[in-house]
């Protein structure tokens, strides 16, 4: 083995141990993706339609200069699929289906840039801007922090089929926190526009709120309180803004962060990122009921994501994507992760 490769694998497991303060064996990925340039922080994934071995993972770099980088299941950067200079994105999110007129219709691409105020929006995956260059958020906000958006997810009402946005920040006051927008489809300027549907999410005041998480077929958001608890509220704007539950806070070492919905075996559950104890917690979506924690070797882990679609042989059951703090994003077979679920007592 040649000594730069060597020393190379050491200060991996250095640094590895350096950080780790689980105490729970390690599960270790299948794939570590390429690095991004500055700072990784949050994942989503696109199934092809056609071959889904060519899905990709997006996933974004928070800097000034960063981007929304696109990864094939081996890891590998997609220089041709990903979107730089992106001032600052956070977090992204993807929705299958929107319908632009009667007979045609595309998957989305959505993210938060949060220096620029504003999400963007893009066709998938031929990566087609559709937001005449980015959509401001929050606008009738007078303090520039309670502009800048960091966290979202998308929402498709099964029924209407209207695609929806609930949009977080940096600060922002108890009671509407988040921000819920429709996509509406301008069709003489062919670009999406945004429809505010409603402000709502209480706030503890502790630190931020940044993971939000849909469940498209329940109608219910969830958002991690990161101080306090994950927050769960319809996703219906007719059912109206009162929180439906506030649990969790209790199996945290510290920060509440990154969530992932997982259907499988007829259940529904919440993963969630425990960011300091570099562990994720498992809850059942039904009850709210803990059942597992397990340790992947992530750090300081923020953004997650899981889809339980076969992948291709390379992840057949699935795929468990974690940012790590080095830069990266770790892929995981979605199988054995759940049968370590299905297996606590």
């Amino acid at each position: 083995m040649k000594k730069s490769i060597l020393f190379g694998i050491v200060a991996l497991l250095m640094w590895q141990c350096k950080k780790s303060h689980s105490a729970l064996p390690v599960i270790p990925p299948q794939i570590i993706t390429e690095q991004t340039p500055y700072d990784s922080d949050d994942p989503a994934i696109w199934i092809h339609p056609n071959d889904p071995s060519k899905s990709i993972v997006y996933g974004t770099d928070k800097d000034t200069q960063g981007g929304v980088y696109a990864f094939d299941l081996q890891g590998k950067i997609l220089w041709d699929r990903s979107i730089t200079d992106v001032a600052r994105p956070n977090n992204v999110d993807i929705e299958y289906g929107f319908t632009l007129n009667d007979s045609l219709s595309t998957d989305l691409l959505v993210f938060t840039e949060r220096e620029r105020q504003r999400i963007r929006i893009y066709s998938l995956p031929d990566l087609t801007p559709l937001d005449g260059g980015g959509l401001a958020v929050f606008e009738d906000e007078e303090l520039l922090g309670n502009r800048l958006p960091m966290g979202l997810a998308l929402y498709k009402n099964s029924e209407s089929q209207k695609v929806y946005a609930v949009v977080g920040r940096k600060t922002g006051p108890s009671g509407s926190y988040l921000h819920q927008y429709e996509f509406i489809y301008n069709t003489d300027a062919t670009q999406i526009e945004l429809g505010p549907a409603r402000k709502f999410g209480t706030f503890s005041g502790e630190k931020e709120i940044e993971a939000i998480a849909v469940d498209n077929e329940k109608g219910i958001i969830y958002y991690s309180d990161e101080g306090v608890c994950i927050r769960v509220y319809s996703a219906k704007v007719e059912d109206g803004n009162q929180e439906l539950a506030c649990f969790g806070g209790e199996f945290f070492r510290e920060d509440i962060e990154g969530i992932a919905i997982a259907k499988t075996n007829g259940k529904t559950y919440l993963l969630v990122s425990d960011q300091q104890a570099g562990e994720f917690v498992v809850f059942n979506a039904a009850d709210h009921s803990y059942v597992h924690r397990f340790n992947l070797g992530t750090q300081e882990t923020d953004g997650c994501e899981v889809t339980t679609a076969s992948l291709g042989p390379q992840f057949p059951e699935g795929l468990f994507v974690a940012m790590n703090d080095n830069r990266n994003f770790y892929f995981y077979d979605w199988g054995p992760l759940r049968d370590s679920i299905s297996k606590a007592p």
